[in-house]
Formats: structure tokens, sequence, C-alpha cells
């Protein structure tokens, strides 16, 4: 199976409106490159950083991929468009419910949500061909990993606050990972096991 291709992407990445996945206030800046707030202390990424980890993930029509961080579900819909099945945690039950009526309103059907602690993924499903992770951890998550499957890729924000790695994370076919920095990114906090210690 042939992955998606990055015009693909941008193709998409060019017809979704970010503002769809924005209420309030906040609206008239969606079409702007950076990232936004979106309530309970939690920000809608920048729209050209979703687009680069969308492709680092190399999905193709196959992927059974988890998210980690619904947040208002706009990395979610980029998912859904490329992937088979995407299995979506975050841990703020109105961001939850919010992106799933956004993700409906745009025709999808195959994403699954769940409330939860996104440190912990989503073990029930496990394995995933693909991770992704929209929030910084400050250790490589473990949990996550463990539930990769062989072959399989993760894109994970690791590292110090104000400053992350974003780390492309490929688990071979023996069960070895392999982790490669993409350049220097910043994301809030993922709490839980793998949050920043104080």
């Amino acid at each position: 199976m042939d992955n998606i291709q990055k015009d693909d992407i941008a193709q998409f990445f060019d017809r979704l409106d970010r503002a769809q996945f924005i209420d309030g206030e906040m609206k008239p800046l969606a079409p702007l490159n950076r990232p936004l707030p979106i309530g309970f202390g939690q920000t809608i990424s920048q729209p050209t950083l979703v687009r680069e980890m969308t492709q680092m993930l190399e999905l193709n029509e196959r992927c059974k991929v988890l998210e980690i961080g619904t947040g208002s579900g706009y990395q979610t819909a980029f998912l859904a468009e490329f992937a088979d099945e995407v299995y979506t945690v975050e841990r703020i039950a109105p961001l939850s419910q919010g992106a799933k009526k956004h993700i409906e309103a745009l025709g999808y059907d195959n994403v699954h949500f769940r409330v939860g602690d996104g440190s912990e993924g989503w073990e029930d499903n496990a394995p995933y061909d693909r991770i992704i992770t929209t929030a910084a951890a400050g250790k490589t998550p473990q949990t996550l990993i463990d539930q990769l499957a062989p072959g399989g890729i993760m894109i994970a924000p690791v590292g110090p606050k104000g400053c992350q790695d974003l780390l492309k994370i490929r688990k071979d076919e023996d069960g070895e990972v392999h982790a490669q920095s993409l350049g220097k990114v910043v994301f809030i906090e993922m709490v839980g096991e793998y949050g920043w210690e104080d």
C-alpha cells in the first residue's frame, strides 16, 4: 500500500477551513498561521505544523491511528481523511464533545473518541500503525511506544517546557525502536505520567 503523497495532504490543507474548529472570539483569527486558544488552557496548533506532522506520519489508507490530544479536532480531521480508523483521546470532556461535533459535521465516521488520560494511550485497540501526540512529554512516552505496531511510526514532541524536539519514532519489525529529531517545537504539556516534572 503506497503512502499518501505530500501533495494530497497539502491540497486537503488548502481546502480545510480551520475556522470550523474554533468557536467564539478567536474564530476570525483562524486564517493566521499561529496557535490559538480554544479554552481550558489548550490551543489549536499552527496550521502549517499540523500539515507537516501529518506528512511525517507517512500515512496510508489502511492505517489505524492513535491520536493523543484531540483538542478541537483540527488534526483529527487530517487523520480521518487519510487513514482507515482513528482513535483519539482527550482528557477534557467539553473539548472532546466539541471535536466530535466538528468531525461529524464534515461527514467522517471513522473516528472513535475517548475522554481520558492520553498518557495511557488506548490499549483496548492496540497495536496502532501510527501514533501522534499533540502535547509535549517530558520524557519519551514508553506506554505509547508499547502500543505501536512493528513497522509503525510515532510523532511526538518530547523535552522540557519552552522547547521540545519533535521526534519521529520508528519501531522496526523486530520491535527495536529508533528515534530522530525533526526539529524544535513548542507544545503545551501532556498531563499524566509523561508530563513535565516541577
